[in-house]
């Protein structure tokens, strides 16, 4: 288990280094100037020529990828060509808004999907299974920008019970505020998640409903409960957890659309911004750590998998699976 430690953790910094990189160079291949960001409309040559040379645009650009790479490896992700602010610090205050807004609706999805999609499985006969089966599928299908505005119109601006937008300048100074500032956009991520978990979870609760060996734990006497906490569960969660680390990566990804209905300061929001104003030390700076999200979340599944699953864990450690 060490090696495969090791081995995950090179992985992963060399998907980041490879991601940068990537990342770099699709930046410098969008059409406009950086330096416009910094000037008026009708700047003359000179006006531009000197923002170029204060940006830093102006050079090669292998000579701008190492310096911008070099300061990578210190935790510097530069400086914002508009605001002049550095943008670590940045990321972080906005982080403090998409982070507990996409744990927050991973975990209400999970509350949700996992008993429906058991329910979904096992009643899979009945009207009601066949009910939560096509009500999943009609949530995959809607938009998520779409439920949030549903949900805006219904509970913000006919009901009035909750906010329809923005966040507590103060952020969590007082999390009753901040959560009910939160309470729509979870809402409306969990919908959309728990729809697309609830099919996971039923397909996989079904493989184990028709499995060999909880027929045999029934016919040896075991209760249906019995039999599916010893035998059914585990093996039914190994899928489950891999498709659960893509949820919480493309949650965290989505936060963007989510973050711009409800007018959140988050890092979804932050992109937008940069991308708007050409300020690439933003933008890379997001998606660089967005990047590194989604790859710890990888590599966290791929840990709880092994942990469940014991053939993995044989099979990391030189063994037959």
């Amino acid at each position: 288990m060490a090696r495969y430690l090791l081995r995950r953790t090179a992985f992963l910094l060399g998907s980041l280094l490879a991601a940068a990189g990537l990342l770099f160079v699709l930046l410098r291949l969008l059409p406009g100037d950086p330096a416009n960001a910094l000037l008026s409309v009708g700047a003359t040559p000179e006006q531009i020529a000197a923002a170029r040379r204060q940006i830093g645009s102006d050079l090669p650009l292998p000579e701008q990828f190492w310096s911008w790479l070099a300061g990578l490896a210190r935790l510097d992700l530069g400086t914002s060509f508009v605001s002049r602010l550095p943008v670590g610090p940045e990321i972080a205050a906005r982080l403090v808004v998409t982070v507990p807004l996409t744990l927050l609706a991973f975990t209400l999805a999970v509350v949700v999907a996992v008993p429906v999609g058991f329910v979904a499985a096992w009643r899979s006969d009945r009207w009601y299974g066949l009910l939560l089966n096509g009500v999943s599928q009609l949530g995959i299908a809607v938009p998520v920008f779409w439920i949030g505005m549903l949900l805006v119109t219904v509970f913000a601006l006919r009901l009035r019970v909750l906010p329809a937008g923005g966040f507590p300048r103060d952020d969590w100074a007082d999390p009753a505020r901040a959560l009910t500032s939160l309470a729509l956009p979870v809402v409306t991520i969990a919908l959309v998640m728990s729809a697309s978990l609830v099919r996971y979870v039923r397909s996989a609760t079904l493989d184990v409903l028709g499995s060999d060996y909880l027929r045999t734990a029934r016919a040896l006497g075991s209760s249906f409960a019995g039999a599916m906490w010893r035998h059914g569960l585990r093996n039914a969660a190994v899928p489950v957890i891999s498709i659960l680390g893509i949820e919480l990566a493309t949650t965290f990804l989505g936060a963007v659309v989510v973050e711009s209905v409800f007018t959140l300061p988050g890092l979804g929001t932050m992109l937008v911004e940069g991308i708007a104003e050409h300020d690439y030390p933003v933008i890379q700076g997001v998606l660089v750590v967005s990047t590194f999200a989604v790859l710890v979340i990888g590599f966290g599944a791929d840990l709880a998998q092994r942990l469940v699953d014991p053939r993995l864990r044989a099979h990391v450690g030189g063994g037959r699976p």
